[in-house]
């Protein structure tokens, strides 16, 4: 493993929220660089925990030395903020890279989001809410849950393991609300809210979403996101990896950062004049 060099480092804060900071990544530019492409990173942890830093630091700088500055947000968590709080912020964030773009040398118009787990789901919202690419030029997902009431649903089934039931819980603190309950109308529309697919529409980023087989969060939380998105005119890539790894974990397999790596330059690359 190659240790790459020192980037810039500076943590910045996006909002008055104590969770509201961002850690910004980068080289320094010469007097006539091009602005560079910009990546957004938002961390996992089921919504309720999780942190900008973890395990994060040595990604980023890796991508540093191919070309993007990173910038890495907190978010407001669950149960104290209630969905959409945590979409909110990552809207914010986004708003923050582009207005300070020149800090860090960095084009505007060429920023993709990247999450791992929770941060995945946060990240195709991103891309799906609205006209996405109004937002992003393109969006990578490693286990996002994008459908929080499947998660629901799969944390209760026969032989669910600890790790689907944390989530099962996870989803109810996200929204505060249990489906079946006797709030449950006011519950499913904070649900439909919270599920990427009810936002699809033609315009939307493209999307590179990434799963283990052996995946506690499955390939079926992406799989009918990127039918969706297929429908409407959008590229959706969904790919496995073999393995019981989640979210971050994927990095482990070699040909995790390569294909990451690929996707964004391409995704990422300057229009021509």
């Amino acid at each position: 493993m190659v240790t790459p060099r020192l980037p810039r480092f500076r943590t910045y804060a996006y909002g008055k929220a104590s969770a509201q900071k961002i850690d910004a990544y980068w080289r320094k530019a010469g007097p006539r660089a091009t602005p560079r492409p910009a990546v957004l990173l938002l961390h996992g942890g089921y919504w309720l925990g999780g942190d900008k830093a973890g395990g994060w630091k040595y990604f980023a700088r890796r991508l540093t030395e191919e070309g993007f500055v990173v910038l890495s947000a907190n978010y407001r968590l669950a149960p104290r903020a209630q969905w959409p709080a945590q979409r909110d912020d990552a809207l914010s964030a986004l708003d923050f890279i582009k207005k300070n773009a020149r800090l860090w040398n960095v084009d505007p118009d060429r920023v993709a989001v990247l999450g791992s787990s929770a941060g995945g789901h946060l990240a195709t919202q991103l891309g799906a809410l609205g006209t996405g690419t109004r937002q992003v030029r393109g969006v990578i997902a490693l286990s996002p849950p994008n459908n929080p009431f499947l998660a629901f649903k799969d944390g209760a089934v026969p032989g669910a393991g600890p790790r689907e039931q944390r989530l099962r819980q996870a989803v109810v603190d996200l929204v505060h609300c249990r489906p079946g309950t006797a709030a449950a109308a006011a519950c499913w529309t904070v649900l439909d809210d919270a599920s990427t697919v009810t936002h699809v529409s033609a315009g939307d980023a493209p999307m590179l979403l990434m799963h283990a087989t052996g995946d506690f969060v499955p390939v079926a939380q992406s799989t009918g996101l990127a039918s969706a998105l297929r429908g409407a005119g959008v590229q959706a890539t969904v790919k496995t990896v073999k393995g019981d790894f989640h979210a971050a974990e994927m990095l482990e397999d070699e040909n995790t950062y390569p294909t990451i790596v690929a996707w964004l330059k391409k995704h990422l690359k300057q229009a021509p004049k």
